[in-house]
């Protein structure tokens, strides 16, 4: 038997020391629990005999438990509470539960936060918490159901499932750009604003207009959101996914540099852990956001 098994004490044995510390004697917890006295006594014999330790201070007729022992059934009832919620919650809403969702700031925002009242629409059976996570991490050690990961399919023990491929254009202030640059090396005489995460984006851009050789530098930003204020506000040029940007270019507020949007390295996948059984409302999720990505533009 393994240590963890070996110290697991059955719910029956922890309820019935619970009981007779919150009630204060054997009789009192076996009416409290439809049993006999005997098997009050039974189950704390049992549960002292499993732990290794003494429980109970055994005066006359009375039980006392031990200052250990009051510290461990103060944890024990917290587990029993917790034990008992999940079973309320699963015979309330047999069919759902929540998803605990890490997103990227900017596809959260731009991408899923919009979609998002179609799916509780559908599946009102399933709550969704979102957080906020910029890279990777490790499902073992973080409490997600899954995320959503820019990159490739190089989650290490994850599920893929591709949401939407990315395209990047290069944009500016209409005070910055007073009229589209004529050849892409033009970049290079103004200001260049790029992600903390892909400082190779400039160089690769210039490759694709016919332009190698270069891997200019410029101001760094952690997230899409400040980067594209800072171009709003005509700090410089920047390459910014054209899913973010469609407004802001609507409405005048950037302008397109010079060319047509490139296609990014990435794309934006679905992520969950490989090994772990199957819930509800991830599938149900999981179903949903492949038919997003269908219709995705």
């Amino acid at each position: 038997m393994s240590t963890a098994r070996r110290y697991l004490p059955s719910i029956a044995a922890l309820t019935a020391l619970e009981a007779v510390e919150r009630l204060g004697t054997a009789s009192a917890a076996a009416e409290a629990l439809s049993l006999t006295q005997g098997a009050i006594s039974r189950q704390l014999r049992a549960l002292e005999d499993q732990l290794g330790v003494p429980l109970m201070i055994r005066e006359r007729q009375r039980l006392r438990l031990t200052p250990a022992a009051l510290d461990y059934v103060a944890e024990v009832r917290k587990a029993l509470g917790i034990l008992s919620s999940a079973a309320l919650t699963l015979k309330t809403n047999p069919r759902g539960g929540s998803l605990n969702l890490a997103i990227l700031p900017a596809f959260g925002m731009h991408w899923l936060a919009p979609r998002l009242a179609d799916f509780a629409a559908r599946h009102p059976e399933v709550s969704i918490n979102l957080s906020t996570r910029l890279r990777p991490f490790d499902f073992a050690t973080e409490p997600f159901d899954a995320a959503i990961h820019y990159g490739h399919r190089d989650w290490p023990g994850a599920e893929h499932l591709k949401l939407m491929e990315e395209e990047i254009l290069a944009v500016g202030a209409p005070g910055l750009l007073p009229a589209p640059l004529t050849a892409p090396e033009e970049v290079l005489r103004l200001p260049l604003l790029q992600l903390q995460s892909r400082t190779g984006d400039w160089g690769r851009w210039l490759t694709h207009h016919g332009a190698p050789g270069h891997r200019p530098g410029g101001m760094l930003f952690d997230q899409f959101a400040t980067m594209t204020q800072a171009a709003i506000h005509g700090l410089g040029l920047a390459l910014l996914p054209v899913f973010l940007i469609e407004r802001d270019l609507a409405e005048g507020r950037l302008i397109p540099a010079y060319g047509a949007p490139v296609k990014a390295l990435g794309s934006y996948y679905l992520v969950w852990p490989g090994e772990r059984p199957e819930r509800g409302p991830l599938a149900s999720f999981r179903a949903w956001a492949g038919t997003q990505a269908r219709v995705t533009p």
